[in-house]
């Protein structure tokens, strides 16, 4: 997710997108291992009773008490989803998803990714109805750390292959959200969803009429949230349908429009807020909860193996194949080993993945898969990097004069 804030600050000169997805990156890099440590410490529970620390509202008889991660995974995550859908919403309208020449490359590869992880997932866990809950936990690409892997390699990495990477990451969250939509929603109670379809027309509504004051949105975006929570629907999508209602249009006086005010704003919020706190309260892994030889059980061999190799196979394989069709074009700086290197850098599910992992899964299960999604997630990393790293520099430099 490209935010166009950065520019406002005295950063390196680097692309707007791998600024903010690199500091986006490292911050959960730390936080989660912050979380890895604290849950193996001899200070583990005291952990566990942060997760479960209640916050929340009473009234007489009546309460909206939650424990801490429910506000972090389902309320925090709501802005990281909101930002999300903005930039879906941009490409869309004039970036890269704008044309369906310029959307063929990403669509294809992502579509590749989604399919091959799901395939082996399910290869490994199709008896069972309880795993087979999990099939798309090994969909998703983690785009704040995948570019922030490229920004360690600096100018090694091709322009063509970031800008690849984010427009395959954007329709990879598109399609997490949809199955997030349709697959991990309870069941539906219809008056709130009802009133809440209601409120995002109103909107909507307002948006067309030219009406711009962010307070209105505001109210309106919690509002949807509230109503979603209550209808069974996960309340993170109120972020989705907000961002689809907000004023896309740029004011008659010239400027911004309020949807790339909100854009640039939410990049910072989520960079440092969002995307450590999830990854404090998700990435806490305790090694004493997992079952010896959990990796090798169905449900997190089936997420490993989905991740690693379903990815790259999918990406890559599809890639290649739609180019020698003559279905695409490769970016002119970006040769075969770049985009392999890339196709494991789609491996690193984090983010996404534990969110997933989280709606289908609990308990030691949950454990299980929170280990495959780390040790492929970490395997993806490191051989994405040392492929990229290894690209001869005469090959690169004839590439990038093609």
């Amino acid at each position: 997710m490209q935010t166009r804030f950065w520019r406002r600050l005295p950063l390196p000169a680097l692309p707007e997108f791998l600024q903010s997805e690199s500091l986006g990156g490292m911050l959960l890099l730390l936080s989660s291992a912050v979380a890895f440590i604290w849950a193996n410490s001899p200070y583990g529970a005291l952990y566990q009773r942060l997760l479960g620390f209640p916050i929340g509202l009473s009234f007489g008889s009546q309460d909206f008490v939650k424990p801490l991660s429910f506000w972090v995974n389902e309320g925090l995550m709501s802005l990281f989803f909101l930002l999300a859908s903005l930039e879906i919403r941009y490409e869309l309208r004039v970036g890269a998803l704008a044309s369906p020449a310029r959307a063929a490359l990403p669509v294809l590869a992502a579509g590749g990714g989604v399919v091959v992880p799901a395939a082996i997932y399910l290869a490994f866990n199709w008896e069972d109805a309880l795993a087979r809950r999990g099939w798309a936990v090994p969909i998703a690409t983690d785009i704040a750390f995948s570019l922030a892997m490229l920004g360690l390699l600096g100018r090694r990495a091709p322009e063509g292959l970031k800008v690849f990477l984010t427009a395959l990451a954007i329709i990879d969250d598109l399609i997490a959200i949809l199955v997030i939509a349709f697959l991990y929603s309870h069941s539906l109670s219809w008056l709130p969803l009802g009133i809440a379809a209601l409120v995002w027309l109103a909107l909507y509504g307002c948006a067309r009429a030219g009406l711009v004051a962010s307070s209105l949105y505001a109210v309106g975006g919690v509002a949807l949230w509230l109503l979603l929570a209550r209808s069974g629907v996960h309340p993170t999508l109120a972020g989705v349908a907000l961002a689809f209602a907000l004023p896309a249009t740029p004011p008659p006086g010239g400027g911004e429009s309020l949807a790339e005010r909100l854009e640039e704003r939410l990049g910072w919020v989520v960079a440092v807020c969002v995307l450590p706190a999830f990854g404090l309260l998700n990435a806490g892994l305790s090694l004493g909860a997992i079952p010896p030889g959990a990796l090798w059980m169905p449900i997190p061999l089936g997420v490993l193996l989905g991740l690693f190799f379903g990815k790259q196979l999918g990406v890559y394989g599809v890639t290649t194949l739609a180019t020698r069709l003559g279905l695409c074009r490769l970016p002119p700086d970006l040769g075969p080993a770049h985009l392999y290197g890339g196709a494991l850098l789609c491996g690193i599910g984090f983010t996404m993945s534990l969110f997933i992992g989280d709606l289908a899964f609990e308990g030691t299960t949950l454990m299980t898969v929170k280990l495959g999604v780390f040790m492929a997630s970490a395997l993806s990393a490191l051989t994405g990097l040392l492929v990229l790293a290894l690209v001869p520099p005469a090959r690169r430099r004839a590439v990038d004069s093609a």
